[in-house]
């Protein structure tokens, strides 16, 4: 193996490497983000905001409170040292009035104490900018044994200078060697900035409400219920979402009655055929031959029917509050007078918002195809703060796993499987997967714990 293919080797692990730790950060930042755009949008307001606030702040504490304090201690102490002067050059001064004018004048105040009364170091204030500097300023200009209490007293700083034959001890005002407005900035900052953020929390609220809006309807549409009172509101980009949602949805509801609309037609066209044939049938007498047209046109109706329910959907019903306890009790009826066993259990709030014709319907198409099938049925229901969900389990043969999608097919007919009807169309579970959906739901089919099928409904509520 060449130098260049373990060059490339090398090249090529390092960057599997980086590559697998980006994607771990990304994914791990991912996590940390919150998922609501209300809250994406104020994290994306409030980080630069802190930032910016962070990196002033930490300038003016560094450059410019720093820099004043800096100057202002070298002030107080240069006069100190002035002082210090004053008192070698005039030694006639016993009392020394003069000098306690003159310091007077330069806002200190000043005496004089015995040579010993130079109190022990004490320890140093933790992170005291003032006591720093103040130390860096008297060992600079005035190269004395000195001490200083910054903390003794709040608005004065005591400093103690160690003369030839006595102790100055100097009251200075700490506004006179610090800079004491820092507080006044950051309050002006802090306060600025939670005016402005509370602006634009309340600024923002009010442009997410539209969006918010606009979800809300399109999950109504989506459920098959109406979202009174909707139009385009909000910013100029939402209201055009919320203008091209409602032309789509005038344009499925017009599809949808133009659909209907034909259909209405053609079945009454086609079922008033149907009852020409039954009247010429009752009018040609009895006969096994009879009989058995009889049958036939009983059965092109019921196929006719079930066609047109099929294309037709659930198209004009309103949905509105159903107690589905009294329906599942009611399908568990409607088995039993066909003699079958069945068996009803509902969970938790029964009222939920449906289209009760079209979903009793999709449930019954359920229940008579395990009863077609099965001997004994149990029928579920539950409903949370989110679902509803309904299992309809059987003991029959089933349906094997690779067909249990394909039975949802229309006008689909399985020899072995359950779902073959005889003289049915085949269109049973079409049309219960067809009302599902149209509340925004959907039917899967899995094995029941009775050794036969299940079949479970779940939509939102």
């Amino acid at each position: 193996m060449s130098t260049l293919d373990t060059g490339l080797t090398l090249i090529k692990n390092a960057s599997q490497r980086v590559s697998k730790a980006n994607g771990w950060m990304g994914n791990a930042f991912k996590s940390w983000m919150p998922t609501g755009l209300y809250a994406r949008a104020l994290l994306i307001m409030i980080v630069p905001m802190v930032i910016l606030q962070t990196v002033v702040a930490f300038v003016f504490m560094e450059r410019h409170w720093n820099t004043v304090t800096r100057r202002l201690s070298a002030a107080v102490v240069s006069d100190i040292a002035a002082l210090i002067d004053v008192y070698k050059i005039y030694p006639q001064d016993k009392d020394r009035a003069q000098l306690r004018g003159i310091a007077q004048k330069l806002q200190l105040v000043v005496d004089f104490l015995p040579a010993g009364d130079m109190p022990p170091p004490g320890p140093k204030p933790f992170f005291s900018l003032l006591d720093q500097t103040l130390s860096v300023q008297l060992g600079r200009q005035i190269s004395r044994p000195f001490w200083i209490d910054t903390v003794g007293k709040s608005n004065l700083v005591e400093i103690r200078v160690q003369l030839d034959d006595s102790v100055m001890r100097i009251f200075a005002q700490r506004s006179a060697a610090y800079a004491s407005n820092s507080e006044i900035f950051i309050f002006w900052m802090l306060g600025t900035s939670t005016i402005l953020l509370i602006v634009a929390v309340l600024f923002l609220r009010n442009q997410i409400k539209p969006i918010l809006r606009l979800a809300d309807a399109a999950e109504s549409f989506g459920k098959g219920r109406e979202a009174p009172n909707f139009r385009p509101r909000g910013a100029r980009e939402v209201r055009r979402a919320a203008q091209a949602f409602i032309e789509m949805k005038a344009r499925v509801e017009r599809s949808i009655e133009q659909r209907t609309a034909m259909l209405a037609g053609v079945s009454h066209d086609l079922r008033t055929i149907l009852t020409r044939f039954k009247l010429e049938l009752a009018l040609i007498g009895e006969g096994p031959e009879i009989d058995a047209m009889r049958k036939d046109v009983d059965e092109m109706s019921m196929m006719l029917e079930d066609y047109l329910a099929f294309a037709r959907g659930d198209s004009g019903e309103v949905a509105q509050p159903t107690d589905m306890a009294m329906a599942l009790e009611e399908l568990r009826s409607d088995a039993e007078r066909h003699g079958h066993t069945a068996t009803v259990a509902f969970h938790g709030l029964p009222v939920v918002t449906v289209k009760p014709a079209s979903f009793k319907r999709c449930l019954a198409n359920l229940v008579s195809n395990a009863a077609r099938h099965a001997n004994t049925i149990s029928i579920t229901g539950q409903r949370d703060h989110r679902y509803l969900n309904i299992t309809v389990d059987d003991d029959g043969p089933g349906i094997p796993v690779a067909m249990r999608e394909e039975v949802f097919k229309p006008f689909l007919r399985l020899d072995d499987a359950r779902n073959q009807d005889e003289g049915g169309s085949g269109l049973g579970l079409a049309i219960a997967r067809d009302i599902a959906r149209s509340h925004g739901g959907d039917i899967m089919l899995g094995e029941s714990p009775m050794g036969g099928l299940r079949a479970a409904v779940r939509i939102p509520v």
